[in-house]
């Protein structure tokens, strides 16, 4: 039920680049007027914060809560991509995210992922088809066809891919991109095809090249990628064709802090005021055409109070008019949700993890990065026992393994560097794009553990080590909680804690561990069914 209500202050008008005194006034939901008149008032009133792209699968929480813990950091809107679900449910996955979505009174606006699953090179948990795209295209809540991955079959003009986009077209729908690294003819001819954002660039030389073409760039700073630094400059010249996103926001980060901190940093760095709104609140409303507010009268009443732009502190965020949060604090309370699945495999057993010599002299390494996606192929020195080579710890070359949680099969194991444990392991069935399980450890029992624990659950993120076992299940999909979002946020952070009084220095290990197995990131990946290398997208031998 909407009241009638009145909001005074200083109004940052980010049509007409002015700052005033006046009046806000709601009636309905809406914005019926705004008044210019003396107030008296120090706080600022504009629009809210839209993340342009994310996962919100990524936080561990139902939309529902995601909504409970964004609201207080002044987040009205995310452009989501569910592909996460997707990869694991198909389309019921995409509806499940929808319906849930509705529960609470913010805006979530989704994609219809294009690429399920991600690669024919591991298993998912199911198939989005054309058919199925088009489907979800005449439901008014899917606003884009979703990021497009897979580049090479754009570049080649793909049938099965060019006929996603088509669709995109024939429906008025925005087409994400997802091309890292591509640059001149190559970015040129994958925009040509009709995708319009990229949110994967990690140079600003790249992110020119492609702005160059047509394309508009979403900075991005999330738990696991961070490339605000790089592109930040970027804003000043660039900054009708830039939008703000998190991509994937880990529930312990998205207490502290959402979009409302990319502002922050952008202001910090003396970025034009106008400029970073239109960033984080224009832009992403009208690139999707998003049914979001944007303080002008007759506009649906989303907006939020700040107490200045200097500190940029969010005092209270409205909704079609309702206040959802306030001093720090959500309105919107918890409510349970249904718990959907698709985990179907049996525990393993420490052999199934072992690596066998053979006659090789050495061992490709996944190099992981700090605060990136992509990765670079290593070799180490095999450190053998009994005839099997096992993880080196004073090198830092650790087991890492992905296991098939859709059926039963044989373990992929590999090797990876910049983990940094000590001793145990930890695990995840939080594995982009088709949620297997993947693990890390020191030696194949603990990485045993941690798997079963997780195939125990039907789902979640596991440590074991220092002879105790830490568990957060996540059983929605095997990839998110039901729970309060700020407990599962605890609960994250004690196992968070953990990994890293284990001995890993990453700022975020079960982040980074969860795109060990995104096959389209560069450079040397695992999946379910081997190592990978992403650059020329075959399997490549463990041992050499």
């Amino acid at each position: 039920m909407h009241t009638d209500f009145s909001v005074s202050g200083r109004i940052i008008d980010i049509h007409t680049n002015a700052i005033y005194e006046g009046t806000v006034h709601v009636s309905n939901g809406r914005i019926s007027k705004i008044v210019r008149e003396a107030t008296g008032k120090s706080n600022y009133i504009l629009p809210g914060f839209v993340d342009a792209h994310v996962h919100v699968e990524s936080s561990m929480l139902v939309p529902c809560e995601f909504a409970r813990l964004a609201v207080p950091h002044g987040t009205i809107a995310t452009v989501s991509d569910p592909h996460e679900i997707g990869n694991v449910l198909g389309i019921e996955g995409v509806e499940y995210m929808v319906e849930n979505g509705k529960k609470v009174p913010f805006k979530f606006y989704f994609g219809a992922p294009s690429c399920v699953p991600a690669t024919p090179f591991e298993t998912a948990g199911a198939e989005i088809t054309a058919a199925d795209i088009e489907k979800l295209f005449q439901r008014d809540e899917i606003k884009y066809l979703a990021e497009m991955m897979n580049w090479p079959g754009v570049l080649n003009r793909d049938p099965q891919v060019m006929e996603k986009i088509e669709l995109a077209k024939k429906y008025g729908k925005a087409v994400d991109g997802h091309a890292p690294g591509l640059m001149g003819e190559q970015a040129a001819r994958y925009a040509s095809a009709g995708i319009t954002t990229d949110h994967e660039c990690f140079t600003a030389e790249e992110a020119l090249d492609k702005l160059a073409v047509g394309m508009k760039i979403l900075i991005r700073e999330g738990s696991a990628a961070k490339n605000f630094e790089a592109l930040i400059p970027l804003l000043p010249q660039h900054y009708p064709n830039i939008m703000f996103c998190s991509d994937d926001k880990h529930p312990d980060n998205l207490v502290e802090g959402h979009i409302n901190l990319l502002v922050k940093r952008a202001l910090a760095k003396g970025n034009d005021l106008f400029h970073v709104l239109r960033a984080a609140c224009l832009n992403p409303v009208e690139h999707y055409k998003l049914e979001v507010g944007l303080l002008r009268e007759g506009d649906a009443a989303d907006f939020i109070l700040i107490d200045n732009p200097e500190n940029f502190n969010v005092l209270a965020t409205y909704i079609n008019g309702e206040l959802v949060a306030e001093q720090g604090k959500s309105n919107i309370t918890f409510s349970p949700s249904e718990e959907i699945n698709n985990f179907n495999t049996d525990v393993k057993v420490a052999q199934q993890f072992e690596v066998p010599l053979g006659a090789a002299q050495k061992v490709r390494v996944i190099e992981a990065f700090d605060g990136q996606l992509i990765t670079k192929e290593g070799w180490a020195t095999p450190n053998v026992r009994n005839g099997f080579v096992e993880s080196d710890v004073a090198q830092d070359v650790l087991k890492i393994a992905v296991v098939n949680r859709y059926e039963n099969s044989i373990p992929a194991v590999a090797f990876i560097k910049n983990v940094g444990l000590q001793e145990g392991a930890i695990a995840s069935s939080v594995g982009h794009d088709s949620h297997n399980i993947i693990a890390v450890g020191v030696d194949d029992e603990s990485i045993a553990k941690a798997v079963n624990l997780i195939i125990g659950a039907k789902g979640g993120v596991a440590a074991v080590g220092m002879g105790k076992e830490q568990l957060l299940p996540l059983p929605v999909a095997g990839i998110m909680s039901a729970q309060d979002g700020y407990k599962v946020a605890e609960a994250y952070s004690a196992i968070d804690r953990m990994s890293k009084e284990m001995g890993s220095k990453l700022a975020s290990p079960f982040m980074t561990l969860s795109f060990m197995a995104l096959l389209v990131i560069p450079s040397l990946k695992l999946s379910d069914k081997g190592l990978f290398n992403g650059d020329t997208f075959q399997f490549v031998p463990v041992a050499e």
